[in-house]
C-alpha cells in the first residue's frame, strides 16, 4: 500500500509540473542581430607593364608549344617634305622643286609554322614604297594599286643542331649582316639599300629562288646560298626589224648615229661602245652567297634570316662578319673601240650575234661589326653601333640610282630622291644610336636620338673634268619608342647630294653638288 500511495503521489507532482508549463508565458527572445554591411567589390588589378612582342601572335598546335603557327604584321607610313633633285617632275611636263608627300614604306605580313621540331614552313608577303607617284602598276608614273606580292616562300629542315637545310624563295643573303636586316628593328628610320646592290635586278626585292644552308658551331654562325639570277630583260633595240632599218640603241650600250646616203635618205646607224657595264640578259650563271659572323658575348636568335638592328639593351652583342656574292657573266659591255654598222642590208633577228660585248663576273664583298650593349641597368641606357665596308665589281664603270618610294614621275634615274646606290667602287657606312633613360620623357615612351652617315667612291661617277665624285649622305634622327619596336614613331633628317647629272656620249656625268634635305616622319606598328 506504501508503494502504491508513493506511486500516485509522484505522478501527481509530475502532472502537476507539466500543467503549469503549458500555461506559463513564453521567455522574451534576444533581439535579432544587424544585417552585415556589404562587402566592398574587388579592387582591380594593376595594369600590367606590357612585354615585348617578339613572338607576334602565336598559336599553339600542342599542349607543349612545339608545334604551333605564327602571324606577323607591320606597317611603316611616311609623311615627307623632300627637295628634290634636279630636273624632277611631278607629272608630265610638270617640274617641281620641292613638296609635302605621303606614302607606304613598307607593309607586310609572316606566316610561319613548325609541326615539328625539324620542319618550318613560312611565307613573307606585302607591298613596298607606294606614293600617289610610284609603287603602282606602273610604278615610275602611278602609284595606285601596288603589287602584292611574295618577298619569301621557304620551306627548311633541320639536319642536326649544327645545319639547316632548305629552299624557296630566300633572304639567306651574303655581303654583310645589314644584306640580311629586319625592317622591324632597324637603328636609323631606314637602311642605306647600299646593302642591296642588285635590287630588283637579278634577285625579287633582295630575295632569291634557289637553296640554302645555315647553322651556327659554338659562337661562329654561317649562311650559304645558291640561287638563279632573275631574267633582267633589259631592253635591247626595240625597233629592231628584221630587214629593216635600224634606230635607237643595241643592247643599250653604245651611242648610235643615223646615217644617210647621199639623197638624205636614213640607210641605219652606227653603233660605238661606251665602255659602261650593265646586267647581262642572257646570265643563266648560278649567284653563289655567303656570310659568317662570330659573336663573343650573348647569342643571337638564326630561326629566320632577319638580323636585328638595335636590341634596345636587352642582349649584349658584339658579332665581327664578312660575306660575299659571286655570279659569272653576270654583266656585260662594249668597249669604246666596239663600232657597229646596222643597215638593211646587214640586219639579222640576232641582235647579240651583230653587236658583239664583253662578259664580266659580279664579284662582292663586305666586313662588318655589330656591337650592342645595355650601359646603366637601372636606367636601362643602352648603345648601339654598326660599321661596314662593301667592295663591289660589277664590271666597268657600272653605277645605279636608286630613290626609296621615290616621288618624282618619270623614268630619269636621277629624279626626285634618288642617290648613287650601287656601283664599282667602295662604299662605307655607319650608324650610331644611344637609349635615353626610361624616364627622360615620361614614363610611356623611350628616346632613342642616331646618327648614320654614307660614303661611296663609284669609278662611273665622274665630274667634266673626269675625275671620281665622291658620294656623302648623312641622317640624323629620333626614335620615340612607344613599346619597343612594336610601336614607334621616328623622325629623320637627310641631307643628300644632287649631281645635277647631264648625259654626254650616253655616260651620266655630274655637274655641280647640291646637298638637299629629306626630312621624314615614319610611324611604325608590328604586331
Amino acid at each position: 500500500m506504501k508503494v502504491t500511495r508513493y506511486s500516485l503521489t509522484l505522478s501527481g507532482l509530475l502532472l502537476a509540473g507539466v500543467a503549469t508549463a503549458q500555461v506559463a508565458p513564453p521567455a522574451p527572445s534576444a533581439p535579432a542581430p544587424a544585417p552585415a554591411a556589404p562587402a566592398p567589390p574587388p579592387t582591380p588589378p594593376a595594369p600590367t607593364k606590357p612585354v615585348p612582342y617578339g613572338s607576334g601572335m602565336k598559336f599553339n598546335l600542342s599542349p607543349d608549344g612545339q608545334k604551333y603557327v605564327r602571324l606577323m604584321a607591320w606597317t611603316q607610313v611616311y609623311v615627307r617634305y623632300n627637295e628634290n633633285n634636279t630636273g624632277t617632275l611631278r607629272g608630265p611636263s610638270e617640274p617641281k622643286s620641292s613638296q609635302l608627300d605621303f606614302g607606304i614604306r613598307r607593309s607586310r605580313m609572316v606566316l610561319l609554322a613548325q609541326l615539328s621540331p625539324r620542319f618550318l614552313i613560312y611565307t613573307h608577303l606585302g607591298i613596298n614604297n607606294q606614293n600617289n607617284v610610284s609603287g603602282g602598276v606602273s610604278p615610275t608614273v602611278d602609284g595606285k594599286k601596288p603589287q602584292f606580292f611574295i618577298h619569301e616562300a621557304v620551306t627548311e629542315y633541320k639536319v642536326n643542331k649544327y645545319l639547316n637545310l632548305g629552299a624557296g624563295l630566300h633572304y639567306y643573303n651574303g655581303i654583310s649582316r645589314l644584306s640580311n636586316a629586319s625592317t622591324t628593328s632597324i637603328l636609323s628610320m631606314d637602311l642605306p639599300l647600299t646593302n642591296f646592290p642588285t635590287i630588283d635586278a637579278l634577285d625579287q626585292f633582295a630575295r632569291w629562288i634557289g637553296v640554302f644552308a645555315k647553322g651556327r658551331v659554338g659562337k661562329f654562325d654561317y649562311r650559304v646560298s645558291m640561287s638563279d639570277p632573275f631574267l633582267t630583260n633589259l631592253p635591247t633595240n626595240t625597233a629592231y626589224v628584221v630587214g629593216g632599218v635600224q634606230t635607237g640603241n643595241p643592247l643599250a650600250l653604245g651611242n648610235s648615229v643615223t646615217n644617210f646616203n647621199t639623197q638624205g635618205t636614213a640607210i641605219g646607224i652606227t653603233s660605238t661602245g661606251t665602255n659602261v657595264a650593265n646586267y647581262n640578259p642572257q646570265n643563266d650563271g648560278h649567284v653563289y652567297q655567303g656570310y659568317f659572323s662570330y659573336n663573343f658575348f650573348e647569342p643571337e636568335s638564326n630561326l629566320l634570316p632577319y638580323t636585328q638592328g638595335t636590341y634596345l639593351g636587352t642582349k649584349k652583342v658584339l658579332s665581327i662578319g664578312a660575306g660575299f656574292m659571286y655570279n659569272q657573266n653576270g654583266m656585260y659591255s662594249r668597249p669604246t673601240n666596239n663600232v657597229v654598222t646596222l643597215s638593211n642590208s646587214t640586219a639579222t633577228p640576232d641582235l647579240f650575234a651583230t653587236v658583239p660585248t664583253t662578259k664580266h663576273d659580279i664579284k662582292l664583298f663586305g666586313v662588318d661589326a655589330f656591337f650592342d650593349t645595355p650601359l646603366d641597368t637601372a636606367r636601362r641606357t643602352a648603345v648601339t653601333f654598326y660599321g661596314v665596308y662593301y667592295n663591289y665589281n660589277f664590271g666597268p664603270n657600272y653605277v645605279r640610282f636608286v630613290g626609296a618610294e621615290n616621288p618624282g614621275y618619270g623614268a630619269s634615274a636621277y629624279r626626285g630622291n634618288a642617290v648613287p646606290q650601287s656601283g664599282t667602287g667602295g662604299s662605307v657606312y655607319g650608324q650610331l644610336g644611344f637609349l635615353l633613360g626610361k624616364k627622360t620623357l615620361g614614363t610611356k615612351v623611350r628616346l632613342q636620338p642616331y646618327v648614320a652617315y654614307l660614303h661611296s667612291n663609284y669609278e662611273g661617277l665622274r665630274n667634266a673634268a673626269g675625275e671620281v665624285q665622291g658620294v656623302n649622305v648623312y641622317d640624323a634622327g629620333l626614335n620615340f619608342l612607344i613599346d619597343g619596336h612594336n610601336a614607334k614613331v621616328t623622325l629623320n633628317y637627310r641631307e643628300r647630294p644632287d649631281f645635277n647629272m647631264t648625259t654626254v656620249g650616253g655616260v651620266g656625268v655630274a655637274g655641280e653638288v647640291r646637298h638637299r634635305p629629306e626630312i621624314t616622319l615614319q610611324t611604325q606598328v608590328f604586331l
